[in-house]
């Protein structure tokens, strides 16, 4: 017979563990094995008893449970952390799951999400509810759009000519025409000839457009 699930709970509200305990146990599957009331007692209570699953909360006293998080991983790489927390802000979330959690689940959940949640995570599954992921998945999509607008940014920088891209620089400095033209020893007519193709390169209309370029690229 496969041996239940063992649980630490770590939550610094005992009356909460004394209902999650009671909740738990209750399933011929699943078996609390510790408990911890701050972040200290959890990671002590993780390294003696290398449970399977830890249920553990973000807001405890002397060390959180982001905080400890990376000290559980390291201390017992086979235990898997179900984050329960009542912070419903996809930021947590996601410092979650870089931080090696394998699950995210809101206090106010239904008691049969959390014991599938734990089930998941036990079986070396990720648990994320459906709402969450779908942020998470809104907001992948629109870094992925950032990082794409910053490449076509670097790229169209990138095919600017040596004399182009001087005059980008003097440009976004606050040199006029006249004065670009006495540092490169041009004339003003070759440098706004240049300056315009750089321009129509970029994709820019005016200075203003161009220094904000030019900061966002980092090319000063």
């Amino acid at each position: 017979m496969k041996r239940p699930i063992r649980i630490v709970l770590a939550d610094d509200h005992a009356v909460l563990r004394a209902g999650l305990k009671s909740l738990l146990n209750a399933e011929s599957d699943l078996e609390v094995v510790g408990e911890a009331g701050d972040g200290v007692g959890c990671v002590e209570t993780v390294v003696d008893l290398k449970p399977d699953v830890i249920v553990l909360d973000i807001n405890m006293p002397i060390c959180g449970g982001l905080d400890c998080l990376p000290a559980i991983r390291r201390a017992a790489p086979e235990c898997q952390v179900l984050v329960l927390t009542m912070h419903d802000d996809p930021g947590y979330l996601r410092t979650v799951l870089r931080a090696g959690g394998s699950g995210f689940l809101l206090k106010q959940s239904a008691a049969d999400e959390l014991l599938s949640a734990i089930r998941v995570v036990a079986d070396g599954g990720l648990y994320v509810n459906p709402r969450h992921a779908r942020v998470l998945l809104e907001q992948a999509a629109a870094d992925n759009a950032l990082r794409e607008q910053d490449d076509e940014k670097h790229s169209r920088y990138r095919s600017l000519s040596d004399r182009e891209t001087e005059i980008f620089k003097l440009t976004a400095l606050g040199h006029t025409n006249a004065e670009t033209a006495q540092m490169l020893s041009l004339s003003v007519k070759t440098v706004e000839t240049y300056k315009a193709r750089m321009m129509r390169k970029l994709g820019l209309q005016g200075r203003a457009s161009l220094v904000r370029l030019a900061i966002e690229l980092e090319v000063l």
